[in-house]
């Protein structure tokens, strides 16, 4: 399969599933699942006010923030501080949680995995990035920041546009700015040909 280009203009907010916010789906396998179906999810999600999140049981989460002030995040009554931008953080979408921005609205980068079928890894890079996926594994690579050029395809990415590659889809990205490098290892995760 040859790597898929996710351009961010391409993308449709949808609410979120408590109505509270916006979110635009980056990729999702299987593609097109909802809520309640997907193995994997990326999204990225403008917060415009405190409140609570979703709950998503058997779901592991890792958010970023990639615009704004950032926001205070209370899992299961233990507060955390996301105030500095591009630094992912790890909790159970099974935690009863609610955020409190720090200053006016924010941008996040999402990412969400079943736990019985899935794991995710999310590394930051500001420089070339070389990206060989393995038997099985998928990465999809996102540019939070600036751009990138995708090679061999000289592929230019702006802000929030993706690229998903799977096994045999070894590139390099060439970062300027900040890219997410995000590394979804099988369980039940669907071998992509």
């Amino acid at each position: 399969m040859a790597p898929q280009i996710l351009r961010a203009k391409d993308r449709t907010p949808a609410p979120w599933k408590n109505g509270g916010g916006v979110t635009s789906e980056v990729a999702a396998d299987p593609p097109g699942a909802g809520t309640g179906d997907f193995l994997w999810r990326i999204s990225v999600a403008d917060v415009g006010g405190d409140g609570p999140f979703s709950a998503f049981p058997g779901i592991d989460r890792i958010i970023t923030v990639v615009d704004g002030p950032g926001m205070e995040l209370t899992v299961d009554d233990v507060p955390h501080r996301l105030d500095t931008l591009y630094e992912p953080f790890a909790f159970s979408g099974d935690a009863v949680t609610g955020c409190r921005l720090l200053g006016g609205p924010i941008v996040d980068f999402n990412v969400m995995v079943r736990r019985s079928g899935t794991t995710a890894t999310v590394r930051v890079v500001r420089s070339t990035t070389v990206v060989r996926p393995t038997a099985g594994t998928v990465v999809v690579a996102a540019v939070l920041a600036g751009s990138a050029v995708f090679r061999p395809a000289q592929v230019r990415l702006g802000h929030l546009d993706a690229v998903l590659l799977a096994h045999g889809d070894d590139g390099t990205f060439d970062v300027n700015g900040v890219l997410a490098v995000v590394h979804l290892e099988p369980g039940l995760l669907r071998r992509r040909a």
